[in-house]
């Protein structure tokens, strides 16, 4: 049985997120709602390491939930992966009467929240990462809007590559996980989609069909490749040696992460914020994240979380595949 939770801490950590702000406004309006303190940890574990710490109130996080990057910063923390800095982050939740916290981010985010409550701070974990690599979950925080945006830059971009018959090879974000490059793909009518799940046969894969398209009277295309496989530069080199039309590289880098949440993203942030609120209140239950799945708001055991293994969606990148010819 855990303590009596009377204050919260909340914090972001990694990589900013669209969504991320109306998560910290879920957490804190319903933590105030249920007459809980709520102090906001500003710059991630750097925050509870530096004492870095504001009183949230339930004006400090009005206008917020339209806006994106995260109102409390975020940092990554080298620090806080040794002993020291982990007793420092422990003591600053004890010295302000912190019984539990919401971290906010992605696995490396979670790790933290997992040795922080095997110090005695319960912390739970909500996913707020544009590339919906987190195992457990069905969805990220950030994953829609970044989509989105992908895709309305790369609508932008095809207006150029159409009106002067040429290959755009596009970088979209995802390090370990293909689904924004997958899924930005197919709305894009992409030629080719190359992610780090998949092996990529460059002359079977992505030659060969721009050659056969150029036949068929086509003279523009767009290729998605996924930010764990790069060579965004060296495939638009063998595109135009190849096929003899111009191609260009593009990354479209962080402009990904930015820009105001989606419908979806504020919804499913403000439902994961929630209920991380209620989950410390089961009496100071932690070690836990937050999770979709099936359509349905649940909850795993960190360490569970962490162990297991993405799914990459092979059914959707076959029907990509097909439908692209």
């Amino acid at each position: 049985m855990g303590k009596q939770v009377k204050t919260i801490g909340v914090l972001t950590s990694g990589g900013d997120a669209p969504g991320m702000n109306a998560a910290v406004r879920a957490v804190v309006r319903t933590g105030i709602s249920k007459g809980l303190n709520v102090v906001g940890v500003r710059r991630g574990y750097n925050g509870l390491i530096n004492g870095d710490l504001i009183d949230m109130s339930l004006r400090s996080v009005s206008d917020i939930i339209h806006r994106g990057g995260t109102m409390l910063y975020t940092a990554r923390c080298d620090e806080f992966r040794y002993e020291s800095g982990l007793q420092k982050a422990t003591q600053t939740c004890i010295d302000h009467g912190i019984d539990g916290v919401v971290v906010i981010g992605g696995d490396g985010s979670f790790r933290g929240a997992r040795d922080l409550s095997l110090r005695g701070i319960p912390c739970v974990g909500i996913p707020g990462t544009i590339d919906n690599d987190i195992a457990c979950t069905d969805y990220t925080i950030g994953y829609d809007t970044a989509m989105n945006t992908a895709m309305e830059m790369i609508d932008k971009c095809r207006d150029t590559a159409q009106s002067h018959d040429r290959c755009l090879v596009v970088e979209v974000m995802g390090r370990r996980c293909g689904d924004i490059a997958l899924n930005t793909g197919i709305a894009c009518g992409a030629t080719s989609i190359v992610v780090p799940e998949v092996p990529f046969d460059m002359q079977k894969d992505c030659l060969e069909r721009i050659q056969k398209d150029l036949t068929r009277g086509k003279r523009h295309f767009i290729i998605i490749v996924a930010e764990g496989y790069g060579k965004v530069e060296e495939i638009a080199q063998q595109v135009g040696d190849f096929t003899g039309i111009t191609a260009r590289a593009l990354v479209l880098g962080h402009v990904q992460r930015g820009g105001n949440p989606s419908v979806r993203d504020r919804v499913m942030a403000s439902e994961m914020g929630h209920y991380a609120i209620e989950k410390l209140l089961c009496n100071g239950i932690g070690n836990r994240v937050i999770a979709l799945k099936d359509s349905k708001i649940v909850d795993f055991d960190i360490l569970e979380a962490l162990e297991q293994k993405k799914e990459f969606n092979m059914e959707l990148y076959r029907i990509a595949h097909e439908i692209s010819i």
